[in-house]
């Protein structure tokens, strides 16, 4: 193609894309600028539009194009232009001053989708949305499929200088640290914190989400030094429940803070009493804590025919002393110290840790005022 050839192309294109002709314009004037087949496709190889009478632009490309220029920004890769015919060689000038118009085409449409994406996900955290249907509706309108349950994480990282870390850097490892968990989580920035909520569809995609959550303070450390990671992590919640549930791992944010100093993720429900505490419960919260705190022990009695949460309750009514349980019991106090093991392991705690002992103390006093 001549300069003066060129110059008309490059013209066409930019006024059929400020026309709002997009791809599919931009591969029909091309077609028939350069008489070649013409394949428009976006970074991930889907076919975006298609042009000129060869077969293998009609069939999608899958032959290997004779010329391939990339339509980018900068160093991130938007699409594809593929020139398919014997002469496309000869019109790689041609396709590339293409490529660059429609770059700025598609990274606008790539940033309205991304600002309408973070709108969606701004407002379901804000408890904008007054139920599931219109939730779901909106979200579908923007191309978001909601997962049935999410987890949701508050982080808040800082640099142990007290200086603001690089941002970018920090939103990278975050989303690297939760790679293995769920490619589709959500990273919305809220002030000094980042929220991110975590598809959880099954019991084990929420258990994985909350193990990568707190180990977060060693992984991130790795990818940013002397960062302090600090966070508190929610139980899975339907999406409509989602501000709900960034108000529990406020909670436990601050509670981890406040319980064990900065550099720490906890999550909401495995705080015990302590979230009862910090947030204040009504009586049906309350009963609720403590079935579902001495739930283990009970399911275990019934199985084994066991004595375990009666062994817990004379425990702490003698004031701890294993002797006198184990006389108020019959038993030897090696039983006795075995008992308090299981039920160690069965309630996912340690009697010997004043803040887990706390949280089975109150599940019992609690059952006996209530119950």
């Amino acid at each position: 193609m001549t300069a003066e050839e060129l110059v008309a192309l490059a013209q066409d294109v930019a006024r059929v894309i400020a026309d709002g002709g997009g791809s599919a314009a931009v591969a029909r004037r091309l077609a028939e600028a350069t008489g070649s087949g013409v394949l428009i496709e976006d970074a991930s190889h889907h076919p975006l539009a298609r042009a000129g009478a060869p077969d293998a632009a009609a069939s999608g490309g899958e032959d290997t194009p004779p010329f391939v220029t990339p339509i980018a920004t900068g160093q991130t890769l938007l699409g594809r232009i593929c020139l398919f015919g014997e002469d496309a060689q000869d019109f790689a000038h041609a396709a590339r001053l293409a490529a660059s118009s429609l770059a700025i085409d598609l990274a606008r449409a790539s940033a309205g989708e991304g600002a309408s994406r973070t709108s969606f996900w701004e407002h379901l955290i804000a408890g904008r949305f007054t139920d599931a249907i219109t939730a779901r509706d909106e979200a579908a309108a923007r191309g978001i499929g909601l997962a049935p349950h999410y987890v949701v994480a508050v982080l808040e990282c800082t640099a142990a200088d007290g200086c603001a870390s690089d941002r970018a850097v920090i939103r990278s490892a975050i989303r690297e640290a939760f790679k293995p968990t769920s490619a589709q989580i959500e990273l919305i920035e809220r002030a000094a914190a980042y929220v991110v909520c975590i598809p959880a569809a099954r019991a084990i995609d929420a258990s994985k989400a909350r193990t990568a959550a707190t180990m977060l303070p060693r992984s991130l450390a790795k990818r940013v030094p002397d960062i302090c990671v600090s966070g508190g992590v929610s139980e899975p919640a339907v999406p409509i429940d989602v501000p709900q549930a960034l108000a529990r791992a406020d909670a436990a944010l601050v509670i981890a803070r406040r319980l064990f100093g900065s550099g720490k993720v906890a999550v909401y429900d495995e705080l015990g009493a302590y979230a009862l505490l910090y947030r204040g419960a009504a009586t049906d919260a309350l009963r609720d804590f403590a079935a579902r705190t001495l739930a283990p022990l009970r399911a275990y009695d019934e199985k084994h025919q066991t004595e375990l949460e009666k062994t817990l309750r004379l425990y702490f009514d003698l004031g701890q002393n294993v002797k006198s349980a184990a006389q108020a019991l019959h038993v030897h106090r090696h039983t006795v110290f075995y008992r308090l093991r299981q039920i160690g392991e069965l309630c996912g705690c340690r009697l010997e840790s004043p803040h887990d002992q706390l949280t089975l103390r109150m599940a019992v006093a609690i059952d006996a005022l209530h119950s």
